[in-house]
């Protein structure tokens, strides 16, 4: 059962470890572009796929976790693709379109994590303008002792530099620490720096998972 927005988990008793750091998108938000990009196609599933292709959506996206202002990175991309221009401009301006809401499964799993005193991290990447614009209707993310937003820190996971990061806000070791990705790539590099990992598939294979280590 889901938790309603702004209940939030017990306080008061001692905190245990690991940290439990969580990625955003694809763990507890289910985003994803073609959300928006099928309106704009008219529910064209293959015309979307097209798109996304030719214009290296996820690499240029990317750049934006990374830091770049939406504005600099429609103007150009734009000019690249100028025959494009209208559905490239329409991303920043249609965003919360590609945001279908929490996974609430997952949720529910960071509920009683909280609930059980276990210290909750954010680590996602993610534009800094587009979170802020969504964050106000997530109301777990008031759960997160701490977020470190690729966007804000200007460094964007697999780099390890951003982990690191991570690491000066929890004010502990990777070794205390369990990072859950749905990207290979960044759980492969938590890995290498000493987190424990999960790389996310499914809010019952993360219960499973949790399960086993003793934490649920």
């Amino acid at each position: 059962m889901t938790r309603e927005n702004g209940d939030k988990p017990m306080a008061g008793r001692t905190r245990k470890h690991p940290n439990v750091v969580f990625d955003f998108g694809g763990v507890l938000v289910d985003w994803d572009p073609r959300y928006l990009y099928r309106k704009l196609f008219d529910g064209h599933d293959a015309a979307v796929e097209r798109f996304l292709d030719e214009i290296n959506f996820y690499e240029w996206n990317f750049q934006q976790d990374k830091g770049r202002s939406f504005a600099e990175g429609t103007a150009e991309l734009s000019a690249r693709f100028p025959h494009y221009a209208e559905l490239i401009a329409a991303y920043c301006d249609r965003w919360e379109e590609s945001i279908a809401g929490p996974i609430p499964e997952t949720v529910e799993i960071l509920y009683h994590l909280k609930e059980n005193q276990y210290p909750l991290f954010g680590l996602s990447n993610w534009s800094a303008e587009t979170f802020y614009r969504i964050r106000p209707n997530l109301d777990f993310m008031n759960w997160f002792d701490g977020i470190v937003i690729s966007g804000e820190v200007r460094l964007a996971k697999p780099d390890p530099a951003i982990y690191e990061v991570l690491l000066e806000q929890a004010n502990d070791s990777p070794r205390n620490c369990l990072f859950v990705d749905d990207s290979e790539a960044n759980v492969t590099a938590a890995r290498e720096l000493g987190f424990d990992t999960i790389h996310f598939e499914s809010p019952e294979q993360l219960r499973d998972e949790l399960f086993t280590r003793g934490l649920l």
